[in-house]
């Protein structure tokens, strides 16, 4: 056999190794959170942009099935950020505003994480899942999975002009997650942006099946709360 076609071999049986080791691990993943209706993390949210960071925010984040999710933020101020099945609202308790957005028009960073409130399937989301062998584990032996979003490619691809050299992949927003390998636990998301912008959320500290009432996962607007339609950007004071 030429080397060519040799070396050829290798790769392609490491790159569907690869595919088969990630899927495995997904599967991991998806059967430690299946059986959960709800579910509950600590969690630290850090902003990087062009390798400094920014921000860092940390609380609390719960989820129900089907589609719906509750992030308290309590350092270092207090913020809500909640979806409830049809409304995605971010509340700024001192500015007394609220923003407003149908769930699934929401381009906001914490949606990936709505697989969490689904059906617990990658597939949902990543359209390619493979090992990320160039990104470091936050802990030794995690795996970490490089995830290509489902319809990212397209999007991307249709919006970009070729202005540079830059490839379509190297367009794309990257995101990983890290599992930790002995329980399937999510251990953290990291969403990279061709900008230069990167988000990362950890999690630590999972329960499964906590007691949360569904009025959890609404929001109630405080009065004198002005809403803010994330589409329209139009403002009106509730009383």
């Amino acid at each position: 056999m030429p080397l060519g076609v040799f070396s050829a071999a290798i790769l392609m049986f490491a790159y569907l190794f690869d595919i088969t080791a990630a899927q495995e691990i997904a599967k991991q993943f998806a059967a430690r959170y299946r059986n959960a209706r709800t579910m509950q993390a600590t969690f630290l949210e850090r902003y990087t942009e062009n390798g400094r960071v920014t921000r860092v925010e940390a609380g609390e984040a719960y989820f129900l099935r089907p589609g719906k999710m509750r992030w308290e933020y309590d350092s270092p101020e207090k913020n809500l950020f909640l979806v409830d099945g049809k409304t995605a609202w971010f509340y700024v308790p001192t500015d007394h505003t609220v923003t407003r957005v149908p769930a699934k028009n929401s381009s906001d960073w914490r949606t990936p994480l709505a697989l969490l409130a689904g059906e617990m399937k990658i597939s949902r989301v990543c359209t390619r899942l493979e090992i990320a062998h160039h990104e470091e584990a936050q802990t030794a032996g995690d795996a970490v999975l490089s995830c290509e979003l489902r319809g990212a490619a397209s999007e991307k691809t249709a919006a970009s002009k070729p202005v540079d050299s830059q490839s379509p992949k190297d367009q794309q927003e990257q995101v990983f997650l890290e599992i930790e390998k002995a329980t399937g636990n999510l251990v953290r998301v990291l969403v990279r942006d061709p900008g230069g912008i990167q988000i990362e959320f950890q999690f630590a500290n999972w329960r499964l099946n906590p007691e949360l009432p569904e009025s959890f996962f609404h929001f109630a607007l405080p009065p004198g709360t002005a809403i803010v339609s994330g589409e329209a950007g139009a403002a009106s004071l509730t009383r």
